[in-house]
């Protein structure tokens, strides 16, 4: 990674928060098609994982790791706010407090298991795409951004759906299948785009890092 960020890293890792916080914000609506149902976050949050690819493939782990975590904080800080929003006492005016609370509203039990699959998953698929792309000389991009993704959001759909629901009564399986497969489909489906965006950002920046010596310790910290 370049000492100096330029423009277009900034670029990169500001929609890959955007998609982080605006998937887990609309992930509150229970969508069902063909019988299937599954949040209304996955029309955008696997964005993340297809942005985190371009950030690996092209700045390598340790600066997509840096953005994990920055996004990690930046999705904190808006269920914190949200959180103390509805604590605030509404105005008597204001009739839809019931209403906000109940859309914008998370249990704890949610929040943590958001969270861990986030970290797990995104770390994960980004660990794995740097060692597949050293695995394989940097070519066949296709293999490592699918692949990555078909283990990183594997974990991500178990542990969420795990930790939000076991015990309760709710179906297992079906949603962790469901919303894998879906997240695998869309960054299949992407990958034309992915493509562009890695040959586009190696050209305009000059960068394509191979993590050879790289430590890959989930924590913002060592080389």
């Amino acid at each position: 990674m370049t000492e100096r960020l330029s423009w277009r890293f900034v670029a990169i890792a500001a929609f890959f928060v955007t998609a982080l916080v605006v998937s887990n914000v609309i992930a509150v609506k229970l969508v069902e098609v063909s019988g299937r149902v599954f949040p209304a976050g996955l029309v955008v949050f696997p964005l993340s994982y297809l942005l985190g690819d371009v950030l690996t493939e092209v700045y390598g782990f340790r600066a997509a790791r840096a953005v994990i975590w920055l996004g990690f904080a930046c999705n904190l800080m808006a269920v914190l706010a949200i959180q103390a929003a509805i604590a605030l006492p509404a105005a008597p005016f204001f009739g839809d407090d019931e209403a906000y609370d109940k859309i914008l509203g998370t249990t704890w039990r949610l929040f943590l298991a958001s969270f861990a699959a986030y970290l797990v998953g995104e770390l994960v698929n980004s660990a794995v795409l740097a060692r597949m792309k050293v695995a394989t000389g940097g070519r066949f991009l296709w293999t490592r951004t699918i692949g990555s993704t078909i283990v990183g959001e594997g974990l991500d759909s178990a542990i969420f759906v795990t930790l939000a629901f076991a015990g309760t009564g709710t179906p297992l399986v079906d949603p962790i299948l469901t919303t894998w497969a879906i997240k695998v489909a869309y960054e299949t489906a992407a990958t034309p785009l992915t493509y562009v965006l890695v040959n586009t950002l190696k050209r305009r920046e000059g960068v394509d890092v191979f993590d050879l010596d790289t430590s890959f310790s989930p924590l913002p910290v060592g080389r």
